[in-house]
């Protein structure tokens, strides 16, 4: 399995949340490389290397997944059910980022074993410095887990 842990999936199905988060990422600086998709099935596709992402090399596993729940089709938490159950991929730490503040989708996030569960703020500002402690975190002080092959 071709693994890089400093690449991040995002899964957001809101082009303009997916270029903020994209924009404060690139800002904290500490990922090599992001891509997006904007639908649960894609993001599947993506991380079990099928359609349009069959080429391992050219999609590598990423080293953390920025998970929206409310995606169209296969919802979130069905992905994240999906990624935890796979026996490589479930080391892979995914956060929930989304905009729902429900007690049922963070508890079902949690059930399905999400790493952690963070609201997006309503600001920019606030938004912008919420990714780069993320980025900090998942992408400097936290220790990647080794994949096998």
């Amino acid at each position: 399995m071709d693994y890089q842990p400093s690449n991040i999936l995002l899964v957001e199905d809101e082009e303009a949340h997916a270029q903020l988060t994209k924009r404060a990422i690139r800002k904290a600086g500490n990922a090599n490389r992001i891509d997006v998709v904007c639908d649960g099935e894609e993001a599947l596709d993506y991380l079990f290397n099928g359609g349009k992402y069959a080429d391992k090399s050219k999609y590598p596993c990423p080293g953390l997944i920025l998970l929206d729940i409310k995606l169209p089709g296969i919802d979130g938490i069905e992905v994240l059910q999906k990624i935890k159950q796979h026996p490589n991929l479930k080391k892979i730490p995914v956060i929930m980022l989304t905009t729902s503040e429900r007690e049922e989708d963070i508890a079902r996030s949690y059930d399905y074993h999400a790493n952690s569960y963070l609201t997006k703020p309503v600001g920019f500002k606030e938004f912008e410095e919420k990714i780069g402690q993320i980025d900090f975190y998942w992408m400097i002080l936290n220790k990647p887990p080794v994949l096998e092959e």
